[in-house]
């Protein structure tokens, strides 16, 4: 059964039983050592059982006092694992989660244990064996090679065993949340572990090579040489391999926060064959993609409003059809018809892109959405996709800036008409065959047309709807009105206002 399981099976109680397992399988290692000893001192077979259940009892105690301690630094993961799964609760329990094994280890150096249980342990060894009082340091030194090695594979199983923990609460938790949580770092963690596996296995083995129960001298050599070769020999070799399994990974983090910051150029340089390698290799493709995905996002932004293209990005394209009350600004050249005749192909297009230059930052930068651009007409909406209150009042101020600064730049020789209406409207993606089109569908829209084709009858440039003075809430401008007239295709009448002092002066396009 794996942890997974485990962790699903037992659900709140699971912290604390498998760190009470984990400080049980020192048991084996605590007797080990006990047995190892009898390889260079000659014991009967009821000391080495005495001295084993004695090493035994000791961790018992250590066990205890340590899950006292866990109790309270573990009880944030049994609350959010048991129901509490809050914001605030899950970035504490996976703090926590996190944290405990780095504090297991620390724990064991910093409780005192190696100095008080330890040194009780070696006393006792050393009047039960009948040993000089010399060896006490001996016996000493090899019992801290031991528990080292036994404080480090508690750690590292259950370090493995909350795993399943910690990947549950990061369910819960922003992709944008960083946590302070404390841990032992790769690097660290090879260069204490190697030499200590090493100085183990080198009493050991010649214990074994040896026989015959060397005595306690021997012992103290074997413990001496296999710390020098741990040391010296060994731990350049282990340096070596941290470097090898670390400085990869350096890059690799120092990429990732390069692409972090947008700079989606950036590449590692595949720099081996292993599983480092096949990792650098997919950390290039996924930002090529990112970077291709980019590129589109951005073309796609050229062609379509950018406020649209992001929250397509973000929600999709099922934006489906819903009721919104908006405000529709319509604009379009003053005998543009005309002048297109007469101009070439080009000189058109370079004028209206031109124009559109001026007015869709006007639109966008007051939080509108340019719709549609319908030959030399333009379509804008104000309060969709994006919900505002005050598209009324950002509509308006639209309209009254596009015809200041079309007249500003263009001095005469493109004049504008620019209609604004408010009302509720449908909006929604339609089409079909793999084309579809962000729209609003409703009366308000083909009222807001009519009322642009008004501004030729009027002579304004800038004529507003009744229905969206009353939905002004900044009304800083005074309005005059304007003598309702039947616009074409409406079966009543519309009341019209154009601000003050706003008669339209310019001519058609020559």
């Amino acid at each position: 059964m794996t942890f997974a399981s485990w962790y699903r099976r037992l659900g709140a109680r699971y912290p604390r039983l498998v760190l009470a397992t984990a400080l049980r399988v020192e048991y084996l290692v605590v007797a080990a050592g006990a047995a190892s000893l009898a390889l260079y001192i000659d014991m009967t077979p009821g000391q080495l059982a005495v001295l084993a259940l004695v090493a035994v009892a000791g961790q018992e105690f250590y066990a205890l006092m340590t899950l006292r301690y866990f109790r309270s630094r573990l009880e944030p993961v049994a609350e959010w694992i048991g129901g509490e799964r809050s914001g605030p609760g899950a970035i504490e329990a996976w703090r926590n989660a996190a944290s405990a094994p780095y504090q297991l280890l620390r724990q064991w150096w910093r409780g005192g244990y190696p100095f008080i249980a330890d040194l009780a342990w070696c006393l006792f060894a050393t009047w039960l064996l009948g040993l000089p009082a010399w060896a006490i340091a001996v016996l000493y030194l090899a019992a801290i090679v031991m528990l080292a090695y036994a404080n480090g594979i508690a750690f590292l199983m259950f370090e493995r065993s909350m795993q399943p923990v910690l990947d549950d609460i990061a369910t819960q938790l922003s992709d944008e949340v960083e946590i302070d949580a404390i841990s032992l770092p790769l690097r660290r963690r090879l260069l204490s572990a190697i030499p200590a596996i090493s100085a183990g296995v080198g009493v050991l083995v010649v214990g074994l090579v040896e026989g015959g129960h060397p005595g306690v001298g021997e012992l103290l050599v074997a413990i001496a040489v296999s710390l020098g070769v741990a040391m010296t020999l060994a731990f350049a070799f282990t340096i070596l391999l941290a470097e090898s399994v670390v400085s990869p990974i350096h890059r690799l983090r120092e990429a990732t926060a390069k692409v972090g910051g947008g700079d989606l150029t950036t590449r590692v340089p595949v720099g081996s064959a292993d599983e480092t390698g096949a990792l650098t290799r997919a950390f290039n493709r996924m930002v090529s993609g990112l970077q291709e995905r980019e590129r589109l996002r951005e073309a796609f932004g050229t062609f379509v409003d950018p406020g649209l293209a992001e929250r397509v990005a973000r929600d999709g394209i099922d934006q489906r059809g819903e009721e919104v009350e908006v405000s529709i600004l319509f604009m379009d050249v003053r005998g543009f018809t005309s002048f297109s005749e007469r101009a070439p192909a080009r000189e058109v297009v370079a004028r209206l892109n031109e124009l559109y230059e001026v007015v869709v930052p006007i639109i966008t930068d007051r939080g509108g959405h340019a719709n549609k651009f319908i030959g030399d007409g333009l379509l804008a909406v104000f309060g969709a996709p994006e919900r505002l209150d005050d598209h009324a009042d950002r509509a308006v101020a639209s309209a009254l800036a596009i015809a200041d600064q079309v007249s500003d730049r263009f001095r005469g020789e493109l004049a504008v008409g620019v209609g604004v209406n408010s009302g509720t409207v449908v909006v929604g993606t339609i089409g079909g065959g793999g084309r579809l089109d962000f729209t609003v569908i409703g009366d308000a829209v083909n009222t807001a047309a009519r009322v642009e084709s008004a501004t030729r009858q009027t002579g304004d440039d800038v004529l507003i709807t009744e229905a969206t003075r009353q939905r002004l809430r900044a009304n800083a401008t005074a309005w005059e009105d304007r003598p309702a007239i039947p616009l074409k295709g409406k079966s009543e009448e519309i009341r019209l206002h154009a601000p003050e002092r706003r008669v339209h002066q310019a001519t058609a396009v020559s």
